[in-house]
Order: C-alpha cells, then sequence, then structure tokens
C-alpha cells in the first residue's frame, strides 16, 4: 500500500501493460486486466484472474433471485435428501388411501384423517457473492429457488469471498445493514443443517491473516470465522460451483478444503447428493 502511494503521486498518465505503472494488462502489482499473484486490482468491475490481495472499487451485488426458473428439477430431487417428515399436532390432514379403504371396508362414507406431515430439516446457507462468484450466478440461483421451495425453516446470509465478522441479509444494504456473525452462531442451535455456497477462490491472505480481506480490515483471519462456524455446526458442507476438475490450481480452495475436514462437494448432481448424504449423518 505504500508502494501504491508512491506510484499515484509519480504517475503522470495512462499506462497499458508494463510491470510497474498502474494501468491495464502486463503484470504490474497495481491495475486491472493483467496477471500478477498479489496485486491490488483498480477500477474495473470485471475479475480475470482473482488473485487481488485488496481492490480499490466500489462494487454493487444483487441478491439472488428465489423465483427463478429452475433449469432442472434434479436440485430439488437431491435436496429431498435432507427432508426429515415428522408428525406434528393433531389429526388434521385429509387421508385419501385411508378413507377409501375405511369406506370401502364399513359400507358407508368413513373420513380419515392423519397428522399433517411437516418438512422438520432446519438449513442455514451461506452464500458468496460478487467478483469470481458472478461466473456462476446461474446454478447458485437454481440451487437458491429450489432450497426456498424445499424448505419451510431456510435462512440465508451473504457474505463476500470468505466469512469474517459480518453478513447481511440485502446485498443492496450490505455496508449499512450487516448483521454480526456472533449473533448467528449464538442464535442458530447444533440442530440447523448449514450449507456455504462459494467458488473458494480468493487470495490465501484472506483466509490467512488479519487484515487480508479485499474490501475491509478483518481483525480476525477468516480460518478463525470458518473455524467458530464448524464448531457450532460440525457437519457443514461446502459447495463449490468451480468445477472440482479446476481445484487443484488454487491454493484457497484446497485450504478451505482442509479446514472443512474435506467436506467440499462440487455444485453437480453428484455433489448434492454425496452433501445431502452428510448432512443426513448424526455427528
Amino acid at each position: 500500500m505504500e508502494t501504491l502511494k508512491k506510484r499515484l503521486e509519480e504517475q503522470k498518465g495512462r499506462h497499458q501493460g508494463g510491470s510497474k505503472w498502474i494501468g491495464t494488462g502486463g503484470t504490474s502489482s497495481f491495475g486491472a486486466y493483467g496477471y500478477n499473484p498479489e496485486g491490488v486490482r483498480i477500477g474495473q468491475h470485471e475479475s480475470r484472474n482473482p488473485r487481488a490481495v485488496k481492490v480499490w472499487d466500489k462494487r454493487e451485488f444483487r441478491n439472488f433471485d428465489d423465483a427463478v426458473e429452475l433449469g432442472t428439477r434434479n436440485i430439488k430431487i437431491a435436496l429431498k435428501r435432507l427432508r426429515r417428515w415428522v408428525r406434528e399436532g393433531a389429526e388434521e390432514e385429509f387421508d385419501l388411501p385411508g378413507t377409501i379403504h375405511a369406506t370401502a371396508e364399513h359400507g358407508y362414507l368413513d373420513v380419515q384423517t392423519r397428522p399433517e406431515r411437516r418438512n422438520a430439516v432446519k438449513l442455514l446457507m451461506f452464500f458468496d457473492v460478487g467478483g469470481s462468484m458472478d461466473d456462476h450466478i446461474k446454478s447458485v440461483e437454481e440451487l437458491f429457488s429450489a432450497a426456498r421451495a424445499e424448505f419451510r425453516q431456510l435462512e440465508y446470509f451473504y457474505f463476500h469471498n470468505c466469512l469474517y465478522e459480518g453478513v447481511w441479509k440485502d446485498n443492496r444494504r450490505r455496508h449499512a445493514e450487516v448483521i454480526p456473525t456472533f449473533d448467528l452462531l449464538h442464535k442458530y442451535g447444533p440442530d440447523y443443517k448449514v450449507i456455504v455456497v462459494g467458488d473458494a477462490s480468493m487470495s490465501p491472505y484472506e483466509i490467512a491473516h488479519p487484515g487480508g480481506s479485499v474490501e475491509h480490515w478483518n481483525p480476525e483471519a477468516g480460518v478463525v470465522w470458518l473455524s467458530r462456524l464448524l464448531q457450532q455446526w460440525p457437519n457443514a458442507v461446502w459447495l463449490n460451483p468451480e468445477s472440482d476438475k479446476h481445484w487443484g490450481f488454487t491454493h484457497s480452495i484446497a485450504m478451505i478444503r482442509d479446514i472443512f475436514g474435506g467436506r467440499m462437494f462440487p455444485l453437480t448432481l453428484a455433489g448434492l447428493e454425496a452433501a445431502t448424504k452428510q448432512l443426513s449423518r448424526k455427528h
């Protein structure tokens, strides 16, 4: 950051390419659309090589649409593995098979009821938004829409890149209405199933070091907050929309996969099947 300040004082014009000045392309540590393993991205909304340590820009993220037309019913089918049906309340649901059987047996209309079935699964989801996640909006919106349709007791929150001390419900007000992560750890009990959705593609500093976030100063490292999440919900899983064929090329993916004890699954039908099986296990 000291070097960036010096460059701003010295630079007199626009630069394209090169390895020193602030500009586009090239290998400079400052600018956009180039490649540097530890740069500061400035001015451009699109990330081509998600390796920036800091982002100097005011970025706007949009909320996921929970009414999107699903591209496939398979997501809903896979999520149904999480259902845990229980009997609740009085006999208030019309039992058609039971009524037919009783009527045929007794020779008169014998209406039967049964306890209403409700989905008792409590689901808590955390969604990474913005940056490299823009490439995966369609698949994540399909997952979000399916989850909203399948689970009555669903709570969800947004974060960017890695979980830190604050999350939010509305991306349009993410700076003004931040919800302390500690509040969620105290509010939602260990009976919740927890799914984190993100491509886990970021600078390793964002996970391992205080102040590593690209957008703000985080007093504690991301790994500290992920560890707290796993202490509260030891069986939590991470769904990654990035193809698992590419996971080996991004160090941060390996780091988060290790933190989650290997419970990272691709956002595919097979990955959803494996993730829901994991969530259904008793820990």
